[in-house]
């Protein structure tokens, strides 16, 4: 790989593109982010439980009879949902194009540190980076990342 000519790439892209916080955006923000579940019970008991994360509804998913679709409330009106598809039979967790890399959750550096500590109580592996991120996979091999720094703010720096 060319380091210098993907960051030249880079800051051609910001120079054209970047606008900046002072624009308005046409979104209210993320109504849900929906990942896969093959066990509603065990993860509920891990996003409930081990995270903190309050399960707020759960009915049946309109696009495939049997299944379920949850939700749990992050905060700030930001909810993340889960389908189960009983009867599919669906691969484990894979990286490709188009596909969910991460989901990254701000929390408050108290409770940061309690779902660190349930994390280790449960035996869950994590990644710890630059002191505010913990990164580990979720039962079904979702990759979840917690950081205490606060919304729009990254590891010291505004991006929002």
């Amino acid at each position: 790989m060319d380091d210098e000519a993907i960051e030249i790439q880079r800051q051609r892209i910001r120079d054209a593109f970047l606008r900046g916080g002072g624009v308005q955006s046409s979104a209210r923000g993320v109504h849900h982010v929906v990942l896969l579940s093959s066990n509603v019970e065990r993860t509920v008991r891990f996003y409930q439980d081990t995270l903190g994360f309050p399960l707020t509804e759960i009915f049946e998913n309109r696009d495939y009879r049997g299944s379920s679709h949850f939700f749990f409330d992050l905060g700030n009106g930001n909810l993340l949902a889960f389908f189960d598809f009983p009867g599919l039979d669906l691969g484990t967790y894979a990286e490709v194009l188009g596909g969910l890399h991460h989901v990254a959750i701000s929390m408050e550096p108290e409770q940061w540190e309690q779902a660190r500590q349930r994390l280790d109580d449960t035996g869950v592996e994590y990644r710890r980076e630059s002191g505010t991120s913990i990164y580990f996979k979720d039962p079904d091999g979702a990759r979840i990342e917690l950081i205490a720094d606060p919304l729009g703010e990254m590891y010291g720096a505004e991006i929002l």
